[in-house]
């Protein structure tokens, strides 16, 4: 993996190859371009910074970045929200002095308040995670609509990304795929040091040919709200819109709730589910006291 500067200098390379100079807001300057966004110098001139200065900074070589600078590049290349974050994040991992450390390792515990809104929320699937994308729980519902166990401790996105379940039964895969990559890479952005996420990058990485392209294109995601198709071989088609609540007391757990319309046929098939996963659990728990 890469060190603080020169993760931040791929990331500043990366936004500015995408921006062109017309969505900059400027004329292309003069001369042969042999980069499909900005020049370098182009950057420069709309953050106000001398060429060789910028140079600097994207060649990994200028490690203190002023919260002027900072202000400046995120103005200059059209960085959201999410985006100015992360950079944020891969500045300040930059300017931290000395070797890097090495995190330990501790397991997160699901919050008791989130579990108890989960049980309120037991007509529709939840699912809890871990800053990790680790399960830290999960409604009955949420396996009867995924169609699988996804026990407590199960890496999410390894599931998401590297089973051929996963892509038979979320139909739009790619768009959730997408988004759990940048993901990745947002809280790795947040948690340099941490080795464990580091070595769920790099084995994803390897596993599957589209995680590594989404990586190498650098792009970060936080989506909170996203619709999701599913493809139930029981209910048939479902669709949901996916919701994402940030634990109050402990911001690195997030529940994620399935809702539904009212009165749609995907409520109407989750009351079916919810029956059917009833009794399944009815006779688990039969079949081991006999």
């Amino acid at each position: 993996m890469t060190t603080g500067s020169e993760a931040l200098a791929e990331f500043l390379r990366s936004r500015r190859d995408r921006l062109t100079p017309s969505r900059a807001g400027i004329d292309p300057w003069p001369g042969a371009r042999r980069v499909p966004g900005l020049r370098k110098e182009e950057v420069a001139y709309l953050a106000g910074l001398s060429t060789d200065h910028y140079s600097r900074i994207e060649q990994g070589r200028q490690r203190h970045l002023s919260p002027q600078v900072r202000t400046a590049l995120v103005r200059a290349l059209r960085l959201d929200e999410v985006e100015a974050a992360h950079f944020h994040a891969l500045a300040d991992a930059a300017a931290a002095p000395g070797p890097r450390r090495r995190s330990p390792v501790e397991p997160q515990r699901a919050d008791p308040g989130m579990l108890r809104l989960m049980t309120a929320l037991e007509h529709v699937p939840v699912l809890l995670l871990g800053h990790r994308g680790e399960v830290l729980a999960r409604n009955a519902l949420l396996t009867a609509v995924l169609r699988d166990p996804l026990p407590v401790g199960t890496s999410f996105p390894r599931w998401l990304l590297t089973d051929p379940r996963a892509r038979e039964v979320v139909v739009n895969w790619a768009d959730f795929a997408e988004a759990a990559v940048g993901g990745l890479r947002l809280e790795l952005g947040r948690r340099p040091h941490d080795d464990l996420l580091r070595e769920t990058v790099d084995e994803l990485r390897a596993a599957e040919p589209d995680v590594a392209r989404w990586w190498d294109d650098q792009s970060v995601s936080d989506r909170t709200s996203l619709v999701k198709h599913v493809r139930h071989e029981v209910a048939g088609p479902l669709q949901f819109e996916i919701e994402t609540v940030a634990a109050p007391h402990d911001p690195d757990q997030r529940l994620v709730v399935y809702t539904v319309q009212p009165q749609s046929a995907t409520a109407r098939a989750l009351e079916l589910l919810a029956g059917w996963s009833g009794s399944q659990q009815a006779s688990v728990r039969s079949a081991t006291s006999s």
